[in-house]
């Protein structure tokens, strides 16, 4: 649909999925834009759960002033989708009828949704049942929305992580320990592969690059025999084993609140090649306790969790989210709808939502941070690293 011919007058905002550094900042850019225009802007109170219960604030210029540095999102958010929503009962209902029905009630004429990839599935979803002008933009610190160069939050997300890894080599190299860092990225490995390389982790293992448990103890003896008496590793959360099956999350944002299905267990720890059962032990306690039966060091597990996702976004992520609300708010200008807003090089562009819902942003396996990696020792789990033994 287009409104080209026809000003836009009233534009919703909701953020959808987890919490993430950088939303307030695009709300702000948003309706620090659309304001001088003369377009109404509604704020949506907790994602599409707001729109079907017509939860919603009025947003003004003056209500989104010194947001820019603030974490979180004012307007709440929910993982609920409308076609799936949860009930006190503990069943669930199809309620898109009910978000369409409200879109119009308060006269939108477009709905733009911040969120990750379950997001873009459900604004798809809305709008090719509903036939809504929506706009949608990518927020996950797990960079893995399809059709952008990067999503707002992963800066801010990469950042703690590398921060968290930088401290803890000092406790490591004081104690002779191996430290296991637990990352975010269920399906993608760019958060824990790009803290690791920034962090100088000595093992990195992501959800593309299926590993060893035994390659990984053997890079780690390999070490204690060049007298590195201690050693990090960078593990994301979906990280998988070899000949272990892949359970990819329907419809998951990003793995903030995903650990209650994260958990594994050994099937036979010593053998070669052990498969993990993803329903027991976390994986980061499987690692510790291989490793400290292999290698004799101390091992213990820090798990971020959702320290990734909190506080203050980056400077880089406060630019990056501006530019991102600012680009969403032309779109609605100009009445360009059915979209993603995306960033491909220095441009950001509008990419067509159905291109982008359902597909997910992996780490490419000839991607120049995994050779930058293996280039300098990193092992990744699948073969040994290069040594000057």
């Amino acid at each position: 649909m287009s409104m080209a011919n026809n000003k836009i007058k009233r534009v919703g905002i909701l953020t959808s999925g987890g919490d993430c550094p950088g939303l307030n900042a695009v709300i702000r850019a948003i309706t620090k834009s659309l304001e001088p225009e003369g377009v109404q802007v509604f704020g949506i109170l907790e994602g599409f759960r707001g729109l079907i219960e017509k939860k919603f604030i009025v947003l003004e210029g003056m209500q989104t002033s010194g947001l820019l540095t603030v974490g979180g999102t004012i307007l709440r958010t929910s993982r609920d989708k409308p076609h799936r929503m949860p009930l006190p009962d503990g069943t669930t209902r199809d309620m898109t009828a009910e978000a369409i029905a409200n879109y119009h009630a308060l006269e939108l004429d477009c709905l733009i949704c911040l969120g990750g990839g379950g997001t873009q599935k459900n604004a798809h979803r809305l709008m090719r049942e509903g036939d809504l002008n929506i706009i949608t933009v990518p927020k996950t610190i797990d960079n893995d929305v399809w059709g952008t160069d990067i999503c707002f939050g992963f800066d801010t997300g990469m950042a703690i992580a590398t921060e968290a890894i930088d401290r803890l080599h000092t406790t490591a190299s004081s104690h002779h320990r191996v430290m296991v860092v637990d990352i975010m990225g269920n399906n993608s490995g760019w958060l824990a592969l790009g803290a690791g390389i920034a962090g100088g982790a000595d093992v990195i293992l992501i959800p593309e690059i299926k590993y060893s448990l035994d390659i990984v103890a053997e890079s780690l003896v390999s070490r204690m025999r060049l007298g590195k008496m201690f050693s990090i590793v960078a593990v994301a959360e979906g990280a998988r084993s070899q000949g272990e099956a892949d359970t990819p999350d329907e419809d998951e944002e990003d793995s903030g609140d995903s650990s209650k299905s994260k958990k594994k267990k050994k099937k036979n720890k010593k053998s070669k090649n052990a498969v993990i059962d993803h329903t027991k032990e976390p994986l980061s306690a499987i690692l510790a306790e291989h490793i400290e039966d292999v290698t004799g060091l101390e091992t213990r597990i820090t798990s971020l969790g959702h320290l990734q996702r909190g506080g203050i976004p980056t400077p880089t992520d406060r630019l990056l989210s501006t530019k991102y609300g600012v680009k969403a708010a032309t779109l609605a200008l100009q009445g360009e709808f059915g979209v993603m807003v995306a960033k491909r090089g220095l441009d950001y562009i509008a990419v067509p939502l159905e291109e982008v819902a359902g597909k997910k942003r992996l780490v490419p396996l000839d991607h120049h941070w995994i050779q930058a990696a293996r280039s300098v020792a990193t092992c990744m789990g699948d073969i040994l690293p290069y040594t000057h033994e």
